[in-house]
């Protein structure tokens, strides 16, 4: 069974092992039926010296068949009859690759350091997917239509999303594009240097730069997987490339409450824009003894700079006023870790979670 694996991937490997000429010269002759060595030349970068090794090179795949007649001439083979096999071989591949493989425990590292493109996009599709609240994105234009779906599902899970789209030269009108499909609130900002980054729920987070999604082989993109580290990413979003971006359109109060946050900004953010009476609960931790607190009650008031580098909120409990901050918060009393705001009463955290 080994040897029958290992001989399937060589045999898939040598047929996909395509050099830029051979592909040139490739799509040549299946878009013409027939060319000559010349007329390949002619139609390609491919030096003419070269012409001839190329096509032996496809023939021996049989992707093209050569006719020894003066001058040679180079015809397609229909793709059906050429791939035919090698699309049975890939599926049967597949499938035995599936049944070998385990699954790796991502969760044990703090922050893994990835260079492939398609690994950074499945981790961004895995972030968007393991959000249950909140979710904060900067993503390009080509990178939203990508996710698209993948969004859309997650509002409808009642996942809160801001979402950032750049350059915003790019990104879709929103005449063209309906936002609030896939986001919460939805802004543009110029520039190509802003990040591509995803934080499922103040955790889960990735950062990469734009060269790497263009495969360039010296950028990279970092996982963090601990809410410490994914707060970081959070708050350079949140005080960085939000505030410097333009507003494409905004849900306004459209959601319900309760709601959930991991971000004080968002929380604070909805009191003062909605206004009216709110009522917190608020796990997180003493920011002198470290002991994990609930604090509960109405919010009495809200401190919100227009920076957005200064958020928090008071909570009358039945002992007094606390200050709540947020993550690594040293000025209030409180670090604020999950935030829930409702209308009516205090939210019920339990039914919440």
């Amino acid at each position: 069974m080994v040897d029958d694996l290992r001989l399937t991937m060589e045999r898939v490997g040598e047929r996909f092992n395509l050099g830029e000429y051979e592909i040139e010269a490739y799509l040549a002759v299946l878009e013409h039926g027939q060319l000559t060595a010349s007329e390949i030349a002619d139609k390609t970068d491919i030096p003419q010296p070269r012409v001839y090794d190329t096509v032996r090179s496809l023939s021996d795949r049989g992707l093209v068949e050569l006719r020894e007649s003066r001058p040679m001439k180079i015809v397609a083979i229909d793709p059906e009859d050429a791939f035919g096999n090698i699309q049975t071989s890939l599926t049967e591949l597949v499938s035995e690759l599936e049944a070998r493989y385990t699954a790796p425990a991502r969760d044990t590292e703090a922050v893994t350091l990835v260079k492939s493109r398609s690994t950074i996009l499945r981790y961004v599709e895995e972030i968007i997917e393991s959000a249950e609240y909140e979710l904060v994105l900067s993503l390009t234009p080509d990178l939203l239509q990508r996710f698209r779906d993948d969004l859309a599902a997650a509002i409808d899970g009642g996942v809160s999303i801001d979402l950032l789209v750049t350059p915003a030269s790019l990104a879709p009108s929103p005449d063209e594009f309906d936002y609030l499909d896939v986001a919460t609130v939805a802004r543009a900002r110029r520039g190509i240097t802003t990040p591509v980054l995803a934080v499922a729920d103040g955790d889960y987070s990735l950062y990469a730069t734009q060269d790497a999604l263009r495969d360039d082989r010296d950028r990279y993109g970092v996982i963090f997987n601990r809410s410490a580290l994914g707060f970081l990413v959070s708050s350079y979003f949140g005080t960085i490339l939000w505030t410097t971006a333009e507003t494409l359109a905004a849900d306004g109060k459209r959601r319900p409450f309760p709601r959930r946050y991991a971000s004080i900004r968002r929380a604070v953010k909805d009191v003062r824009e909605i206004g009216g009476d709110f009522y917190a609960s608020v796990a997180g931790r003493d920011v002198e003894t470290g002991d994990p607190v609930v604090v509960e009650g109405p919010v009495a008031d809200v401190t919100f700079e227009d920076s957005e580098e200064v958020a928090s909120l008071v909570v009358e409990t039945d002992e007094g006023p606390v200050d709540v901050g947020g993550l690594v918060a040293a000025l209030e009393d409180v670090e604020g870790q999950e935030i829930l705001l409702g209308r009516d009463g205090v939210p019920d955290r339990e039914h919440m979670i």
